[in-house]
């Protein structure tokens, strides 16, 4: 999304991406540290079809139907990018929530110009 300048503008677009661009780069920078530490690579340095091990933050839950089915929705952010994790047909996983630190694995995939993994393993940092 492009910016308008507004200072609400902004706001929208931190909630619905979880992040700021200027103000979190330190943030980002942590992240991706986290991220080599416990011995992985970047979201943004894979392509579709990637079987991948990604570690990040939650930065939003969210339960909303896909194909008619029940879908637990979880954004995961790195520092670099971020992808959709999808747990079909859960209402809930204990440990799942913002702000959450997450180990996953699965192969990435690419729907509506989104990154997402598809029931990925996943690894509650402590």
């Amino acid at each position: 999304m492009e910016s308008t300048g507004s200072p609400r503008r902004g706001l929208l677009d931190r909630m619905f991406h979880g992040l700021s661009d200027g103000a979190g780069s330190q943030d980002d920078a942590e992240l991706q540290r986290d991220s080599r530490r416990v011995g992985c690579t970047p979201i943004a340095s894979h392509v579709d079809r990637d079987v991948v091990t990604l570690h990040g933050s939650l930065s939003c839950v969210t339960l909303r139907p896909r194909g008619g089915v029940l879908a637990l929705e979880a954004d995961l952010y790195d520092g670099s990018g971020t992808v959709t994790l999808v747990w079909l047909g859960r209402r809930q996983i204990a440990g799942i929530a913002p702000g959450r630190a997450l180990t996953v694995r699965g192969r990435l995939g690419c729907t509506d110009g989104r990154r997402v993994l598809f029931n990925p393993r996943y690894e509650l940092a402590a």
